[in-house]
């Protein structure tokens, strides 16, 4: 699992730091198991389009991307058992519940995701 940290700039939170699902397993595996993300941490997962919460004991922001690391569809806090995605996106950004408002995060807006978000 890779690491790496972005700058929010419409955001009061500064940066996110964030989790990087790399292989098929890490994606396979997200969130699952793991303690809730903190104000501003999150999981980054490439070529994904489609994700659940089956499992999940909290809510989670989620934010599907292009492969321009714009901002196609911000699901907030979607409720552990659900089924979400969006059918253009090629990575996905999940956050803590209230973190994509509180960091500005909408349709439209693009995020610096460094190296094409390990693509």
């Amino acid at each position: 699992m890779q690491h790496m940290s972005i700058d929010v700039p419409e955001s009061t939170a500064g940066r996110l730091e964030l989790m990087i699902a790399t292989s098929t397993l890490e994606r396979m595996r997200g969130l699952l198991g793991r303690a809730a993300l903190g104000a501003r941490e999150g999981m980054l997962l490439p070529k994904c389009a489609m994700i659940h919460t089956f499992g999940m004991g909290y809510p989670i922001d989620v934010v599907y991307l292009d492969r321009r690391n714009r901002v196609l569809k911000v699901s907030p806090a979607l409720r552990p058992r659900r089924m979400d995605g969006h059918w253009r996106a090629y990575t996905v950004l999940e956050l803590a519940a209230g973190t994509a408002q509180a960091c500005g995060i909408r349709p439209g807006c693009a995020l610096a995701l460094p190296g094409g978000s390990g693509r």
